[in-house]
């Protein structure tokens, strides 16, 4: 099928509030997941293997660390023109101010999509681990002769409480939106489910040029909020059932319709457990779909001696006579003699000396953790130690160095 020209806009300049301290030097969408990636190469990679290859990506707070990410990994083409991911700060053409919201964003960048003269423009956030071909969404798209389409997500209606909840007829016209409702409307034929937005939306140009002018003049400045809903009365307004995405190799025993808005410790922490197992409810490896990873110009892991169970080894680790049990371990991390690890997140160059213990732990990148520690069996001893999340995740922000314990 010949696709009309599509131009991609991605929001990746989230502060991640939440995630703090991961978000200490680095926006929401650069945060590492996983053993290689980067929380944005999951919507980048999903748009380059549905074939849309024209991708801005709108950055705002902290985005040095993304910059250098983007530049080092996504270098598309350097014959075809129309092949480019392309960073954008704010260009603060309305003012002194940053970006106000999601619309305000690519309002500011009207001049990118007015050069590309794209037929259809896809907006999509950077903030979530999750596969999808968005071929099959413009399908629908083209099919309804839709001048907005939102990806959709099907929950249970008691997790639906805790979204913005889409109302549908049943040919998944959008009708109308409840905003974290007590009593979620159901979706048609589905007296148990509600749809609630995955913050994913498809334009026709022109649609979109007009309605972010109009929201601008009314000092508008959400897609979620204003953008969608000062549409809905068109009847032109979709909404795309992201369960009937079909990716190829998604494995039997996988969550059906996996997404996962990492915003939130426990949520990032829950995310990584997710990929673990034999038969994970996320399988990054998917040669048919692949997530594309950061490039490691290193050696291989080398494991001397240890008991390693249901975790994930990173390149360049060095492991020796250590347990890691039930962890994700990433690139270049040192694991030196009589080391427990147990459900814990490590993260790139880190030291961890002999004799330590840790638990339901985040490393995050370039730590040296001294001989003896013992991290996330004593909330209140680990809080003059590192930042402990109120869901009791200890996390040691970046570049830090925890001393030698002292004996008792």
């Amino acid at each position: 099928m010949s696709y009309p020209k599509i131009l991609a806009i991605v929001l990746a300049g989230g502060k991640g509030e939440r995630l703090f301290p991961l978000t200490s030097f680095r926006s929401k969408p650069s945060v590492p997941f996983g053993g290689r990636y980067r929380i944005a190469d999951f919507v980048l990679s999903n748009l380059v293997n549905s074939h849309i290859y024209s991708i801005y990506m709108l950055v705002q707070y902290k985005s040095q660390s993304l910059i250098e990410h983007t530049r080092r990994n996504w270098v598309l083409s350097s014959l075809i023109k129309d092949h480019f991911v392309t960073i954008v700060p704010p260009q603060m053409r309305m003012g002194p101010e940053w970006f106000q919201g999601t619309a305000d964003a690519v309002f500011q960048n009207i001049p990118l999509i007015q050069d590309h003269r794209p037929a259809l423009v896809a907006v999509f956030g950077s903030d979530h681990i999750y596969r999808m071909d968005i071929r099959q969404m413009m399908d629908f798209h083209l099919q309804k002769g839709a001048n907005v389409t939102v990806a959709a997500r099907p929950v249970s209606l008691e997790q639906a409480s805790s979204f913005g909840v889409i109302l549908t007829d049943g040919d998944k016209r959008i009708t109308g939106f409840q905003e974290k409702p007590r009593k979620p409307a159901p979706m048609p034929g589905d007296p148990n489910r509600a749809y609630v937005s995955m913050g994913n939306y498809i334009f026709d140009r022109e649609t979109l040029l007009r309605a972010l002018a109009k929201a601008q003049r009314k000092k508008q400045h959400d897609f979620g909020a204003h953008i969608i809903p000062n549409l809905v009365d068109t009847g032109k307004v979709f909404a795309y059932d992201f369960a009937d995405n079909i990716i190829e190799g998604t494995t039997e025993t996988e969550e059906k319709g996996y997404w996962r808005d990492v915003g939130t410790i426990p949520a990032f922490f829950d995310a990584h457990m997710d990929m673990l197992g034999d038969k994970p409810r996320f399988e990054l490896h998917n040669p048919g779909w692949p997530i594309h990873p950061s490039a490691y110009e290193g050696p291989s892991a080398r494991i001397l001696r240890g008991d390693i169970r249901n975790s994930i080894i990173g390149e360049g680790s060095v492991i020796n006579k250590a347990k890691v049990c039930n962890s994700v371990v990433r690139n270049g991390v040192i694991i030196e003699k009589g080391v427990t690890i147990e459900d814990c997140i490590i993260m790139d160059n880190t030291i961890i000396r002999s004799g330590c213990s840790l638990k339901r732990v985040i490393v995050d990148k370039h730590n040296i953790i001294g001989e003896g520690q013992h991290i996330g069996f004593d909330p209140d001893k680990d809080r003059f130690k590192c930042h402990v999340d109120p869901s009791g995740i200890a996390i040691i922000p970046r570049g830090g160095k925890l001393r030698r314990a002292a004996k008792d």
